[in-house]
């Protein structure tokens, strides 16, 4: 599963709010939407938050493997 998690650290970290992605860099608010749903965003859109805020891909996003133990539950 992808996590935003770290963007949302990251954004915190250098002071940029949702409105200032929205209103200033062109982010579109069904982006924030999804991202706060960890839901899937283009591999452009994720280029696009590192280069507005000057950092790297680990400082956006995570993979979290799922359980194991929770996938053979579910079987």
């Amino acid at each position: 599963m992808v996590s935003y998690d770290r963007l949302w650290e990251t954004m915190k970290k250098k002071n940029t709010s949702q409105y200032r992605l929205i209103k200033y860099y062109g982010v579109s608010a069904g982006q924030i939407g999804r991202l706060k749903k960890n839901m899937y965003v283009s591999t452009h859109t994720i280029d696009m938050l590192c280069n507005i805020l000057q950092c790297s891909v680990e400082d956006v996003m995570e993979i979290r493997l799922d359980d194991p133990q929770k996938s053979e539950r579910k079987k």
